[in-house]
C-alpha cells in the first residue's frame, strides 16, 4: 500500500526549476532511499513532503503529494499537523541546548501532553525504539550538547518520535558521522521500518544497498529511475543509473 503519492510536481525557487514532473509512489513501512549527485533535487522533493520549502522565499510548487488520501500542497492543510504526522531528521544533529530528557518531551509537551508518568513513558519507547535507552537511561539530565555525535543523531531521532509520526523523513542523517556511529543509525532505521515509512536521502550507495527496500535516482531535477534497490544496483534499466552507481560520474 503506498503512504505517499506525488503526482505531476513542479517547484520552482523563482526562475529555476528544481523539480520537473515527478511522479512517484511510496509505500508504507518500508525505506525508500533518494540517491543522485548533488543539487539533483533529492533533498528539495525530501522538505516538500512535509512542507519545509515553504520558507524559501520565491519557493513555487504545482501538482499534489498525497498523505493518507490528502493533498498536503492545499492551502487549507494544518501545516503544524502535518509537520507532526512527518518527522524530520538533518544532516547535522540539532539538539536543543536542554538535557536529554526535555529534548524529547519537547514536541508531546508542544502537543498538549504534560503529565509527568506519560512523558516519562513517551521517553523511554522513543529512545528504545532510537536503540539508545541503554546508554541514556541514567543520564536523562545530561545536556545534549555533552553528547557525541552519533549520539546527538540517535537523539534527534528520538525527538523526531515523540511525537509518534507516520512518516520519518531523512536528510544525510549520518554524513557528518564516523563509521561505527553510522551502522548504528542504519541498524536503528531498519527497525523502525516496521512501525513507520521511511524516507532517506543518502549519497552513500553503499549505505543505499544495506538499507533501502526502494531507490529512486534523480538527475537535474528529473526522476531518472526508480523501483526495488536489489533491481536498481544489480540491473540499472537506464544508463545514467548505471554511469551513477558504478561511479562513473556524479
Amino acid at each position: 500500500m503506498n503512504k505517499i503519492e506525488i503526482k505531476d510536481l513542479n517547484l520552482y525557487y523563482s526562475d529555476f526549476q528544481a523539480l520537473k514532473n515527478i511522479n512517484l509512489n511510496i509505500p508504507e513501512k518500508e525505506i525508500t532511499a533518494f540517491i543522485g549527485p548533488s543539487g539533483c533535487g533529492k533533498s528539495t522533493l525530501l522538505k516538500s513532503i512535509n512542507r519545509m520549502n515553504d520558507m524559501v522565499a520565491g519557493c513555487k510548487i504545482q501538482g499534489q503529494i498525497i498523505i493518507n488520501g490528502k493533498n498536503i500542497l492545499n492551502k487549507n492543510t494544518d501545516v503544524n499537523l502535518l509537520r507532526k504526522n512527518v518527522g524530520m531528521v538533518f544532516q547535522k544533529p540539532n539538539p536543543f541546548p536542554m538535557s536529554i530528557y526535555d529534548n524529547i518531551a519537547y514536541g508531546p509537551r508542544t502537543h498538549g501532553i504534560k503529565k509527568r508518568s506519560e512523558l516519562d513513558q513517551i521517553i523511554e519507547n522513543c529512545l528504545r525504539d532510537a536503540a539508545i535507552w541503554d546508554e541514556f537511561k541514567d543520564n536523562l539530565k545530561k545536556s545534549a550538547l555533552e553528547l557525541s555525535g552519533g549520539q546527538q543523531q540517535r537523539l534527534c531521532i528520538a525527538r523526531a518520535l515523540a511525537v509518534q509520526p507516520d512518516i520519518l523523513l531523512m536528510d544525510e542523517p549520518t554524513s557528518a558521522l564516523d563509521p561505527i556511529s553510522t551502522s548504528k543509525i542504519e541498524d536503528s532505521v531498519l527497525e523502525l521500518k516496521e512501525k513507520y515509512t521511511i524516507v532517506i536521502v543518502t549519497h552513500n550507495m553503499q549505505q543505499a544497498v544495506r538499507i533501502s527496500d526502494r531507490t529512486v535516482f534523480f538527475l537535474l531535477g528529473e526522476i531518472i529511475e526508480s523501483g526495488k534497490t536489489e533491481e536498481i544496483f544489480s540491473r540499472p534499466s537506464n544508463k545514467k543509473t548505471e554511469d551513477y552507481i558504478t561511479g562513473r560520474f556524479g
